[in-house]
């Protein structure tokens, strides 16, 4: 028996978690820790437990004892996962393995001002033009020559996870729009300075130029076998197109050879117009990985457990276009 551990992740890991534990030989046991005592992934786990509320070395802390209290074989971090990657030793110590990058590895593409300047001179590889700012004053400024150009602009802190930053800014404020219409993401101009006033110095803001196009979201894993590389256009139905685009598909092994990720890893693009943007590396399982899963009938999050036990699984998938969707089925937590 194989004793996985889960810590915070998103609802839809649950499909995630199925997947891994559809194992042959050995039996996939999956523990969970969630900070929702209630969340739906308690259904597909094992063993349940609350998450350790702590942060920094005292939550690293935490994880190790947890490893060792209850015997767990592989740790699969979703929530600070940097400050685990920092400390992966104390994990090795103790026979538990992580299913993680370098830490120099997730540090760099964690910051995304660091991500686009290793990608910059890249050929064939678009990055979008960006400034740095941590205060009001310079997001004005960026703000100003970027809008010179583009008909756009957005912000996206430079530390951030999932998009929770970003924003885009409008250049008049309609109260009856935020009012009685549901405002999306978008924040006006001045509003958004005057909070960035209020907080300044403040973190490093990313300020860009809004890509208007479809996203473009690539799960990618390396294996011996070759790299395993799945493009999920998104569009704004649930339907997803699968799209093996030649172009999309020599950018990814392109950064894929640069980065040298070893684990379940996501690419986004974004269009303007006819030219794919690189816009950020996640470096975990993604939430729509399922849907890759589904379109190719490769079980990814498998193949990667068994990666990091040594283990090699044949896999094999033809680049066929294909569209794939999702339903909600309600359940009883258990």
């Amino acid at each position: 028996m194989i004793r996985v551990w889960f810590n915070h992740w998103f609802s839809t890991s649950y499909r995630l978690i199925e997947l891994m534990k559809e194992n042959e030989g050995e039996q996939v046991w999956v523990v969970g820790t969630n900070k929702q005592s209630n969340s739906v992934i308690r259904n597909v786990c094992d063993e349940w437990y609350g998450e350790p509320v702590t942060d920094g070395d005292a939550y690293v802390d935490d994880c190790v004892r947890f490893c060792q209290e209850h015997k767990i074989d592989v740790f699969v971090p979703r929530r600070k996962m940097l400050d685990i990657s920092r400390n992966m030793d104390r994990f090795r110590e103790i026979g538990v393995k992580v299913m993680a990058e370098d830490y120099s590895r997730l540090e760099l593409l964690a910051d995304k001002a660091r991500t686009y300047d290793l990608f910059r001179a890249q050929e064939g590889l678009a990055i979008p033009e960006y400034r740095i700012v941590n205060t009001a004053e310079e997001f004005e400024q960026a703000y100003s020559e970027l809008k010179s150009n583009y008909s756009q602009v957005c912000v996206k802190f430079v530390l951030d996870e999932g998009g929770m930053s970003f924003r885009k800014i409008s250049e008049q404020e309609d109260p009856y729009h935020l009012l009685k219409m549901y405002a999306g993401n978008s924040i006006p101009f001045k509003r958004y300075k005057e909070w960035l006033g209020a907080i300044e110095p403040f973190d490093s803001l990313m300020v860009m130029p809004y890509l208007p196009g479809k996203e473009i979201s690539v799960d990618c894993l390396s294996t011996l076998s070759g790299l395993i590389a799945v493009p999920r256009y998104k569009g704004a139905a649930r339907h997803e197109e699968i799209i093996y685009d030649d172009r999309i598909m020599d950018m990814v092994n392109s950064i894929m050879e640069t980065a040298r990720l070893e684990y379940p890893c996501n690419i986004q693009f974004k269009m303007k117009e006819d030219e794919p943007y690189l816009l950020e590396i996640n470096t975990r399982m993604s939430g729509g990985l399922q849907m890759s899963c589904l379109a190719t009938g490769v079980n990814i999050p498998n193949i990667a457990l068994n990666k990091l036990l040594g283990r090699e699984i044949p896999w094999s998938y033809e680049r066929k276009n294909s569209i794939v969707s999702y339903i909600e089925i309600p359940q009883m937590i258990m």
